[in-house]
């Protein structure tokens, strides 16, 4: 199985400030749902809570907690008390690949087992971020994509849409 992580960074890793993001950009949005419609999306407990507790639609949610019982499982949303776990109930839907989109302590844990990296880079700083990525080891992964974006009426920070992938 691929395991993705696909995540929005600025140009220090910020990802986020109390369990929130840092910025509204419409087109990342929509690059992220066109990206991980239909298949499986894995989250820890806090990201799952970010997002209001609720399913994100057309997908298979994931969520990693040590708290089971506090999410109620349904046919879209199942619990996995492990990264291992988790990777198998992708797998035995018969998933071709797996997303991880957050948080910072799941980023952290799936890198090293990570194929591709989807990374939204927001150019920008936020020295008062809470919740940060590690930096992409270029020993490990090659950018094999990179598409750059001003900002505009829409988008407050000019962007680039990233594609990573592991060296072999």
């Amino acid at each position: 199985m691929i395991i993705s992580i696909v995540v929005a960074a600025s140009d220090d890793n910020a990802i986020g400030r109390d369990n929130q993001l840092l910025w509204k950009l419409p087109n990342d949005m929509k690059f992220f749902k066109n990206l991980t419609w239909g298949m499986p999306i894995l989250m820890g407990r806090k990201t799952f809570e970010s997002i209001g507790s609720k399913a994100l639609p057309g997908r298979l949610n994931i969520v990693l907690t040590r708290q089971a019982e506090a999410i109620q499982q349904t046919k879209d949303i199942v619990i996995a008390d492990n990264i291992e776990k988790a990777i198998v109930l992708a797998s035995a839907a018969h998933y071709k690949e797996l997303f991880v989109i957050g948080g910072s302590d799941l980023y952290r844990q799936m890198m090293p087992t990570a194929n591709k990296i989807y990374l939204t880079r927001v150019h920008t700083f936020y020295p008062d971020a809470d919740s940060f990525i590690d930096q992409i080891d270029q020993n490990s992964f090659r950018l094999i994509v990179s598409e750059n974006f001003p900002s505009d009426d829409r988008h407050a920070f000019s962007y680039s849409f990233e594609t990573w992938e592991r060296k072999h």
